[in-house]
């Protein structure tokens, strides 16, 4: 027996997602069937809006309801300092921190050998641009600790060198909560190379 075409065809939208499957896309559509006809009109609302009322800020390349996005037109903001960050979600994860005041700049991904994601498939061109303007003195790779940000990261160094240009990265280490018997031995090194004085 198959489905019925309004349902498979929504499974397969679904299926279209990162890290979404057949049998997980099938939960997502039978959930919704069993919501009531307003919720389901209130979703597809918003999914409808998502381009609409979203645009991609012209200083930082973040996803931002205004343009320039609230961070880049923010004239507190410490312009000097430049957070490198993979996409718009991991720039929210440092703003929520609440203790980073410069500005950020996306590089729209990470290199991937095995994606095919290139160099010229991510925005360093115009982070290049950005950071030759001058006023920038510190450059910071906030990109995540796994095989895809440290070549992003190890790339960008190399080429920031000859910018004279402060380059940081974040401190790695053992997160709060762990034990030690389960960290991997990189996890572990890290965590002793930039360990703090107490």
């Amino acid at each position: 027996m198959r489905f019925p075409a309004s349902i498979q065809s929504l499974i397969n939208h679904f299926s279209k997602l990162p890290t979404v499957g057949p049998k997980t896309a099938e939960r997502y559509v039978f959930y919704l069937l069993k919501n009531h006809s307003d919720e389901l009109r209130e979703f597809a609302r918003s999914m409808a809006e998502l381009k609409e009322k979203t645009t991609v800020c012209r200083i930082c390349l973040s996803y931002a309801e205004t343009n320039p996005c609230s961070i880049c037109a923010d004239n507190k903001r410490n312009g000097a300092l430049l957070c490198v960050v993979a996409d718009t979600r991991d720039m929210i994860t440092i703003e929520a921190t609440g203790k980073y005041n410069g500005r950020y700049y996306v590089l729209g991904g990470q290199l991937n050998a095995i994606l095919g994601i290139k160099p010229e498939q991510l925005n360093i061109k115009q982070l290049m641009e950005k950071i030759k303007s001058g006023s920038i003195k510190e450059v910071i790779l906030a990109l995540s600790p796994n095989l895809e940000g440290e070549t992003t990261s190890m790339y960008l160094a190399k080429l920031l060198k000859p910018c004279k240009v402060k380059i940081t990265r974040l401190a790695k280490g053992l997160p709060m909560g762990s034990d030690l018997e389960y960290a991997d031995e990189m996890t572990l090194a890290n965590a002793l190379k930039y360990r703090n004085e107490v």
